[in-house]
């Protein structure tokens, strides 16, 4: 039975879902943080170390500026609110991306977040923002080549902004969309994917768990027979 060590999930269909029940994308976005406090606590209950949400990419500027902006005030809001419970359950922060553009007032929550959570140990909730995986590849190049380090696969994991995790062991994907999107396109080389029809604010426990289950069942190879 295959442990679980990491999870990657990219929460896709929160503004198609509130469009659809006649309402605004802001609607479907709210709802779907809803999902990731469900999944994130249900993940604590089955003791998955480490949790990847795909939260704003590199790609997603080109957005309305209304809804990105929607988005950082979602983000700080919900930090604000929620840091004193984040705490309470044992629940670490971490930012992958590169926060350089991100919003002052954004980066400065975060960062107070990161620091709150720093010695929390019962679950790493990793956010993706501002994150593109060719761009966060590129960097990792870069970073060698100053640092005049031998180019091998160790140290490019090491210039990663996931650094020092275990790569994903499965990524999913709702909104039914079957492709990675620019996301840990390198870490994800060998974990299983499981594209899901239903949007994020409609993806449930069950849901969840059967991919659990389902993973745990499959042979994992690694090119091996």
């Amino acid at each position: 039975m295959n442990k679980i060590n990491h999870i990657a999930i990219i929460m896709d269909g929160n503004g198609r879902w509130g469009k659809k029940r006649g309402k605004t994308r802001k609607f479907g976005h709210l709802n779907g943080v809803k999902v990731i406090e469900k999944i994130v606590k249900h993940s604590i209950k089955l003791r998955i170390p480490i949790l990847t949400f795909y939260t704003f990419s590199t790609e997603n500027w080109k957005r309305p500026k209304a809804e990105i902006n929607f988005l950082f005030k979602l983000i700080d809001s919900y930090f604000f609110k929620e840091i004193n419970n984040l705490v309470k359950n044992n629940i670490k922060i971490n930012i992958i991306g590169n926060t350089k553009r991100l919003p002052k007032k954004i980066k400065q929550r975060l960062k107070e977040s990161i620091k709150r959570t720093r010695n929390c140990r019962k679950i790493l909730v990793n956010l993706a923002l501002n994150y593109g995986s060719k761009d966060e590849i590129i960097n990792s190049v870069r970073s060698m080549k100053e640092k005049k380090e031998k180019i091998s696969i160790t140290n490019f994991e090491k210039n990663l902004y996931t650094k020092a995790m275990p790569n994903p062991d499965f990524l999913i994907r709702t909104g039914g969309k079957k492709r990675l999107s620019n996301f840990l396109l390198w870490q994800l080389a060998y974990s299983e994917l499981y594209f899901i029809e239903k949007l994020w604010p409609d993806f449930t426990i069950t849901d969840f768990n059967k991919i659990v289950k389902n993973f745990k069942r499959v042979k994992r190879n690694f090119g091996k027979i």
